[in-house]
């Protein structure tokens, strides 16, 4: 715990002067595509943080790019979309949502909330914003599957804040009947040789175990659905 609570103070210190113009980039990534069949797939859409983006390694080898390869070996048709954002906020989820679902939306993974804990965010306005974002994307697809990635606050905001903020994923996830990560930096948060130089994003290799994490949920979330719509 000691690991996780120390790498989840510097993912916490994700800079945000550069967060201006990243939406639009995040919004060009996997989102904006020509008539292709590649279109017809229904969307796996990571919404997300710096952690989804693949800061310091690229969207190539963050783990939303490292789960279509998981799903391309199943031959299931669905299409990951990686919308992580550098110095993203749950309120800023929020705002994005509505354009991002102008696709069709299988599952959303919901990976927001550390950079609500940098700001001291209050956990009743965190938790108001994902299940805004919730209620937006069940509203357009109710249909979809929502999995909530679990994410701890920095220990300087004192113990309940933090005890709060953790319990607050799972309280949502429960209020709502859907899928939670408990802590989608499980196996990596403070292990030297799968963070990078900053001790704050993972390397290519811990991206490779996020994925993992984010996939003993999301599999079966993906096999349940491929079997219901015979595919």
């Amino acid at each position: 715990m000691v690991r996780k609570i120390l790498l989840a103070i510097g993912i916490l210190v994700v800079v945000t002067s550069c967060s201006k113009d990243l939406p639009r980039q995040s919004e060009r990534q996997g989102v904006t595509r020509s008539a292709t069949e590649e279109d017809v797939r229904r969307a796996v859409l990571f919404l997300g943080t710096s952690l989804t983006a693949g800061m310091g390694v690229g969207a190539e080898r963050a783990y939303p790019a490292l789960i279509q390869e998981k799903i391309d070996s199943l031959g299931w048709p669905f299409r990951t979309v990686n919308a992580g954002e550098s110095g993203g906020t749950s309120a800023g989820g929020v705002r994005r949502i509505g354009w991002l679902l102008r696709q069709p939306v299988a599952v959303l993974i919901l990976e927001l909330g550390a950079n609500d804990g940098l700001r001291g965010q209050d956990i009743p306005t965190l938790r108001a914003n994902l299940q805004a974002i919730i209620d937006l994307t069940l509203e357009a697809y109710p249909d979809a599957q929502i999995v909530i990635a679990g994410m701890e606050a920095p220990p300087n905001l004192g113990p309940d804040y933090t005890s709060d903020f953790r319990s607050v994923f799972g309280a949502v996830a429960r209020d709502n009947g859907v899928h939670l990560i408990p802590f989608i930096l499980d196996g990596v948060a403070g292990v030297p040789e799968l963070n990078q130089a900053d001790g704050i994003h993972p390397t290519a290799e811990g991206q490779r175990v996020m994925a993992d994490v984010v996939w003993k949920v999301l599999e079966p979330v993906l096999r349940s659905i491929d079997s219901l719509e015979g595919f």
